[in-house]
């Protein structure tokens, strides 16, 4: 038998009924008798078959519904075959993967220096240091001039509001440490700037 899709497994109240119909052969058209005889063996029966089914019972009159034929049945779903993957499909997306696999490796390794793994450094590796070196020292002192000038300007600025000594220095050390913070704040942002994050 050819299962489709719309097909059901029947359960023990359907070949009830069918041998129940089959006991009274006399008052059942021939057409019927035939086609419970079909389906008295049978354990998966198509959705036109039962419709069939269901039509004869009423002609032959058996009021009988499509949903009380099939009470205790269940619908069966046959396994879906996924159709063969074409082979030029599946060489191209190998290709695609390899592709960006690659890509993904440069991008991480392209902050890699090859010549880091040679003990012996060369002159333009020493050149490079020595300037990444003087720029910390520069902006580090850039820092700390900042920092000292911000408090000499609020401590000798505040002797025209604050008359204690105490009260000028804690002013000071507030305005500096503001200055301070700000500073380390832009500092923050130009390192990660030059190491290329957003």
């Amino acid at each position: 038998m050819n299962v489709t899709a719309n097909s059901f497994t029947l359960g023990d109240k359907f070949h009830e009924k069918v041998e129940e119909l089959l006991e009274k052969k006399r008052s059942i058209s021939l057409d019927l008798l035939r086609e419970l005889e079909a389906l008295k063996k049978q354990t998966i029966i198509s959705f036109k078959t039962a419709r069939k089914l269901q039509k004869l019972l009423q002609e032959n009159g058996y009021p009988v519904y499509l949903h009380e034929l099939l009470e205790d049945s269940m619908l069966y779903l046959p396994k879906v075959e996924p159709p063969p993957r074409n082979p030029q499909l599946v060489a191209r997306l190998e290709k695609i993967k390899a592709k960006l696999a690659n890509e993904e490796y440069r991008r991480i390794t392209r902050n890699v220096n090859p010549h880091e793994s040679n003990n012996v450094g060369t002159l333009a590796d020493f050149g490079r240091e020595v300037r990444s070196v003087k720029a910390v020292v520069v902006t580090v002192f850039n820092f700390l001039v900042t920092v000292v000038a911000a408090f000499a300007c609020a401590y000798i600025g505040s002797q025209y509001i604050f008359t204690e000594t105490t009260a000028r220095v804690i002013s000071a050390v507030i305005a500096a440490s503001v200055v301070g913070l700000a500073e380390l704040y832009v500092l923050v942002r130009t390192m990660e700037g030059d190491l290329g994050e957003p």
